[in-house]
């Protein structure tokens, strides 16, 4: 799936800068190769998505998301986003070695 950017509100921005990540370092998880997983575990209209990878900086960030249809294309909208917690790192560290 080709994607043309991300879609950003009051609502989505607010909800996952308050874990201390900001945009840029979100959209950079995204265009690094995540692991990505379907969330079959969430009941909605909207289907949703896990993202587990690394900032530029090497930071490892866990993003919960869905894509957007919109007349520019289809859009990765960001519903909530955080630096992941020692367990989960090391999951996926041992998960990514080859």
């Amino acid at each position: 799936m080709e994607v043309q950017g991300f879609e950003w509100d009051d609502g989505n921005r607010k909800k996952c800068q308050s874990h201390g990540l900001s945009l840029e370092e979100i959209e950079s998880v995204c265009f690094n190769q995540p692991r990505v997983l379907v969330n079959a575990k969430h009941i909605s209209d909207e289907e949703r998505f896990h993202a587990v990878g690394l900032t530029e900086d090497g930071r490892h960030v866990y993003i919960v998301f869905t894509f957007r249809k919109s007349t520019d294309g289809t859009l990765i909208r960001p519903i909530s986003a955080r630096f992941m917690h020692q367990k989960e790192i090391d999951h996926y560290e041992k998960q990514t070695k080859t």
